[in-house]
């Protein structure tokens, strides 16, 4: 009777909001899926790539390999997972999401977050979304990490904290900053504000770009305890490969 329910729901839901690709807002069969020619644009990270950021490789260097990055300057974080590579297409719908509202957008994100992250997934104690200071959340009205967070922690069972982590200072947007104005722009902008003694935490953003906000979170989850601290994106920043 439940399952008949459901799905009489669900078509219920399709006739009020018809399904639409959250990218071009092209019609499409089911909640969640994106246009054809817009899948066939998408470029989702696959092995082989730094065991540390992902940054794909142009091959197979071997199991646990690190990049150049990663060698000379290691990130305060364990192991990074994005879905897609951050170009043209991936914008699109990141933007949409962040600034246009599109939230069905987390119906078809979350899945590819849950792919990219399996391991993470399966080894973290808590997920985190990256905060918003409260003054850019009143402008904006939602974190859109902290829905693919929520989201997240239902699909893979797994508890969240939207409060643990804190920005306590207002930064300016990190889009034009170059790498060392980013890692100056963020410094000492998180606190904890909760227990995190002895936990594996799993971060969750939206874009890694040069990981400068995602190393300035783990600096305070490991300054409070943490075990280690992972992250995971849908996009990240790659060069040219």
């Amino acid at each position: 009777m439940s399952r008949v329910l459901s799905k009489s729901l669900s078509r219920a839901l399709d006739w009020l909001l018809p399904p639409v690709c959250p990218a071009t807002g092209q019609d499409v069969d089911v909640h969640g899926t994106v246009a054809a020619d817009y899948w066939a644009s998408l470029r989702f990270i696959r092995r082989p790539f730094c065991g540390q950021c992902s940054m794909p490789f142009p091959h197979d260097m071997g199991e646990g390999m690190l990049c150049a990055a990663c060698l000379d300057n290691p990130p305060r974080f364990n192991r990074g997972r994005a879905a897609l590579i951050y170009d043209d297409a991936s914008r699109k719908l990141i933007l949409r999401f962040k600034h246009g509202d599109q939230l069905q957008a987390v119906r078809t994100l979350v899945p590819w977050l849950a792919e990219a992250g399996a391991e993470l997934l399966a080894e973290c104690d808590v997920i985190m979304p990256v905060p918003l200071h409260r003054w850019r959340l009143l402008s904006r009205r939602y974190n859109q990490s902290a829905l693919l967070a929520k989201n997240l922690g239902v699909l893979a069972q797994k508890p969240t904290a939207f409060s643990t982590l804190k920005r306590i200072k207002s930064t300016p947007p990190q889009g034009y900053l170059k790498k060392d104005q980013r890692i100056a722009n963020v410094k000492d902008a998180f606190a904890v504000k909760g227990d995190v003694t002895g936990k594996t935490v799993l971060l969750i953003d939206d874009v890694f770009t040069t990981g400068a906000t995602l190393n300035a979170c783990a600096d305070a989850l490991l300054a409070a305890g943490a075990k280690s601290v992972d992250v995971l994106a849908v996009a990240r920043v790659v060069r040219d490969i």
